[in-house]
């Protein structure tokens, strides 16, 4: 097996439990280079510290999958790490038929991410290490789930820096153009060829739930309302009526379709257009609101524009804190890991400060457990989700 030995003192964050190694923490590679290759892992002393995959192509040159001399290259493997991956989703959403199945890192298998709708896998081999064991995972993902058609989403970017195309394949069976997923007691559909990610948002199932309580009887507004997964929660909970706004044609159509399918359409209307803009007008219209939903794409896409990316944030919160009637609520996320829970909490004091409103916390959320968080990966936490209450 290739040999990879890290310059000396380049162990202790792999040690301490994060799973890549980058390649200027490298000193030597023995044996085959092939881009995904299994490798073993040693410090600088000679010191075994585990089995991955190797890419040399990479800024991440290792990935870290076992910390024990163990074959990762068989069928009971990948059955044994995806059937653990399984049990956690099965405690935590006991019939659930519609979640993440796999995380990456967070369930040691690094670079690979598969959601269940239903019937159906999507998943994506975001690492050289995933791409070329492509064959091992779907015939785990056949035993141990059984489904009627996988599909791979591998049309991200981040597989560029793999050395991988972006394209969307089908990897077994057949997969329709678009499948129910049941969330909440609520029905959406989704495109597993072409709609965000593998399909679908799975990670604000349980803070779609934040809504109940807080939005009946009030006017809600859903910011960046993709398809319409808020509005049509908030509309279920009992809302006089909810506005959902995003830049997108072709999401309002399908909120649109989504809100007619949960029968909630006589309380809930969309419309396409620029938050930024349509969060100014409905300002100067004298609008109010008693919920406002701000769940924006990810601003920060790399550390380099984390400034501009904090002037958007600051300018959205703080004008949907100047359209909150007295006692109204804001939640408020961010899915941009480089924007820290502790940065984006800041913030939002600046936004308050600016509104010129008094503001107080009532909860803090993050993504849904399906989407575990290793401790001592902090990649793998991405969501900040922030309830405030303007008092």
């Amino acid at each position: 097996m290739t040999r990879i030995t890290l310059n000396k003192n380049e162990e202790r964050r792999i040690k301490s439990g994060h799973p890549w190694v980058f390649s200027n923490e490298i000193r030597d590679v023995a044996g085959d280079r092939t881009a995904g290759i299994a490798a073993e892992l040693y410090d600088a002393a000679g010191g075994f510290i585990g089995v991955g995959h190797y890419n040399p192509h990479s800024l991440i040159a290792f990935r870290l999958v076992s910390r024990q001399r163990e074959d990762i290259d068989t069928d009971e493997f990948y059955e044994r790490r995806i059937s653990a991956a399984l049990a956690h989703r099965q405690t935590r959403y006991p019939g659930l038929s519609t979640f993440r199945a796999v995380y990456g890192e967070s369930d040691f298998l690094p670079g690979l991410v598969v959601d269940k709708y239903g019937d159906y896998l999507s998943l994506q081999l975001l690492s050289a290490g995933m791409d070329s064991r492509r064959a091992q995972i779907v015939a785990a993902l056949r035993k141990i789930f059984a489904p009627l058609g996988i599909i791979a989403r591998n049309d991200v970017s981040v597989r560029k820096l793999e050395g991988l195309d972006e394209q969307v394949e089908l990897l077994w069976g057949d997969v329709p153009e678009s499948v129910h997923m049941e969330e909440n007691g609520l029905t959406f559909q989704v495109n597993l060829r072409e709609g965000q990610k593998t399909g679908g948002f799975l990670d604000q199932k349980e803070n779609h739930l934040l809504l109940r309580g807080i939005s009946a009887g009030k006017n809600v507004l859903d910011c960046f309302c993709y398809t319409g997964g808020w509005a049509v929660h908030a509309a279920s909970f009992g809302a006089a009526s909810v506005l959902g706004i995003d830049i997108s044609a072709r999401a309002v159509a399908q909120a649109g379709s989504h809100a007619r399918l949960n029968k909630t359409s006589d309380r809930v209307r969309f419309e396409e257009c620029d938050a930024f803009e349509r969060l100014r007008s409905l300002h100067q219209e004298g609008k109010r609101f008693g919920v406002i939903v701000m769940d924006p794409p990810a601003f920060v896409k790399s550390r380099k524009n984390i400034a501009e990316a904090t002037k958007g944030y600051l300018t959205i919160n703080r004008r949907a804190l100047d359209l909150l009637e007295p006692g109204g609520y804001l939640i408020t996320c961010s899915c941009s890991y480089h924007m820290g829970r502790e940065a984006f909490r800041d913030l939002l004091v600046q936004a308050a400060r600016l509104a010129k409103r008094e503001v107080r916390l009532v909860a803090t959320c993050s993504q849904a457990a399906d989407h575990p968080v290793l401790l001592s990966f902090p990649e793998s936490e991405y969501l900040k989700c922030f309830v405030l209450q303007v008092v």
